[in-house]
């Protein structure tokens, strides 16, 4: 006999709105269509699809951020309609989202109180809300002052104070989406250890994730979404790659990685004796026109500083850096942008893309200065290269003038990824392509790149992904505290347990 579920999603629908906000119904294209979605106490039950699939929307749902159009929920049996976040977290339903909800410049017992702060005869007890925090980060294992100031934490400590805001609500549902993709290993083994707590406490977590490594590790049960409908759930015994690969995308991806490119011989890019800060080691590195060079490290370690370094982002020590056989004497975007040098930033919502714009604009942003003649902007180049961009990258869009937050992460990402290309690039410089995307989306932008090298354009990766740091790589440059400690030519050297020794301190001599 099935145990009987602690929460029920029943044929949950939500339509497709039209400019003024209101539902097409009649529509066959659904965000949601008739999704069921069931929780047992005390499990962790995945829920994967593409970006697009719907998952997100299906939480937000179960959270209280949005409405269903049809379906309902039962909480133990009963119906209940969260109509706000407030009222699900009443109701034990706790989400933890994958962008950050936290005010930079309160500090981390703040934020994890924050609309439940505890007082005493009416006044804000902060002693005791200290103590609390304390307890709580203690209690997870992270070692974090409840006094400093948010913004000075990084990506994944600030992660971290979002998952302590709602552990600090004593839930009974947890909500985690994409908990992983900007913590380092060390601080994902403590995020499964701690999950393992707290179903061993009969807490309930939904994780929604895209890496595929982590569902065996800490799922119960496995739920697929695709096209916003519902396709089946597994149990942990039947975690297989190919088939949960295949539910998602409805379709085999055959080889991850086609590394058809051709490295050359020509230096395409040469940094030397660079330093990140008045006290780090200098860094050396080139790389070739046609060569897919990748970055590795803990997150920390100075790659993206090094990436913003290169491209006049921010300042370095020292050092020069030469492009094409030329000494860059000036470093900064815009004439490196002119030059065939493009950033691609880690953080696409806050620094690749102007959400409140469409993807028209967002695509020709980087490029205007091809768009412009005598001060008039050609509008029909500017569509042109938009339209002949969401074909080219395969962005799923209604029309080129949506906006972009209204976008997947996926097609988010491939919009950014679009942009640098319109640039006409010869140097392109990519900060952990494909994070927080799915398997499929992933597979897309690993053969975009590969394309990208075939014509000649040379390419620095940094990644925390270590099989695609491996599968696309011809070289990878190893860094640790803003220096470059390995460099490994040899394929057959690229492993991540090599890759693992020089990254933690185990260097080779």
């Amino acid at each position: 006999m099935a145990e009987k579920a602690l929460l029920e999603m029943k044929g949950i629908t939500k339509y497709i709105f039209d400019s003024y906000g209101v539902a097409i119904r009649n529509t066959t294209v659904k965000i949601l269509d008739k999704v069921d979605f069931d929780l047992r106490k005390g499990e962790v039950h995945i829920l994967v699809g593409e970006n697009g699939a719907g998952k997100s929307t299906l939480m937000k749902v179960l959270g209280g951020i949005i409405p269903p159009d049809e379906g309902e929920i039962l909480l133990d049996g009963e119906r209940v309609h969260p109509r706000n976040a407030r009222e699900a977290l009443a109701l034990g339903i706790g989400f933890i989202h994958q962008e950050l909800n936290l005010c930079g410049n309160l500090t981390v017992t703040d934020n994890i109180f924050m609309g439940r702060e505890i007082t005493r005869r009416g006044v804000k007890d902060k002693k005791a809300m200290r103590a609390e925090a304390k307890r709580l980060l203690e209690e997870m294992g992270i070692h974090i002052d409840p006094n400093v100031l948010v913004k000075e934490l990084s990506t994944a400590q600030q992660q971290i104070i979002e998952i302590a805001k709602v552990l600090s609500c004593d839930c009974r549902i947890i909500i985690m989406d994409e908990p992983t993709s900007s913590l380092t290993k060390n601080e994902i083994d403590i995020l499964f250890t701690l999950i393992d707590r707290l179903r061993a406490q009969g807490v309930s977590i939904i994780y929604i994730s895209h890496r595929l490594e982590e569902f065996e590790r800490v799922g119960d049960r496995l739920s697929v979404l695709r096209d916003g409908q519902y396709i089946g759930t597994l149990e942990k015994k039947d975690f297989q790659v190919d088939t949960i690969v295949n539910m998602m995308v409805g379709r085999t991806l055959g080889a991850m990685y086609q590394n058809k490119h051709v490295p050359t011989n020509k230096t395409l890019l040469e940094v030397r004796h660079m330093r990140l800060e008045p006290h780090t080691a200098p860094i050396s590195l080139h790389i070739n026109a046609g060569e897919i060079v990748g970055m590795g490290g803990l997150v920390g370690a100075g790659r993206t500083e090094l990436a913003k370094s290169i491209f006049g982002y921010r300042k370095s020590y020292g050092g020069e850096v030469w492009y094409d056989g030329k000494k860059l004497n000036r470093l900064d975007p815009t004439p490196l942008i002119r030059e065939g040098i493009v950033y691609l930033t880690e953080d696409r919502k806050s620094e690749g893309l102007i959400l409140d714009m469409g993807i028209r604009e967002n695509i020709s942003l980087a490029s205007l200065f091809r768009m412009f003649r005598h001060l008039f902007m050609f509008g029909n180049k500017e569509r042109a290269l938009a339209e002949q961009t969401v074909e080219r990258l395969n962005v799923a869009c209604n029309s080129i003038d949506q906006l972009a937050r209204t976008l997947s992460g996926g097609n988010q990402q491939k919009v950014v990824l679009g942009k640098c290309l319109a640039t006409q690039p010869r140097l392109l410089i990519l900060d952990e392509p494909t994070r927080g995307i799915d398997v499929g989306a992933k597979a897309e932008i690993y053969h975009m790149i590969d394309e990208i090298a075939q014509s000649g354009v040379a390419v620095m990766m940094i990644s925390s992904d270590m099989p695609e740091l491996i599968g696309m790589s011809d070289r990878i440059y190893v860094m640790r505290e803003g220096a470059i400690v390995a460099e490994i030519a040899e394929k057959s050297q690229m492993t991540q347990e090599t890759i693992l020794e020089y990254t933690i301190g185990k260097d080779q001599q």
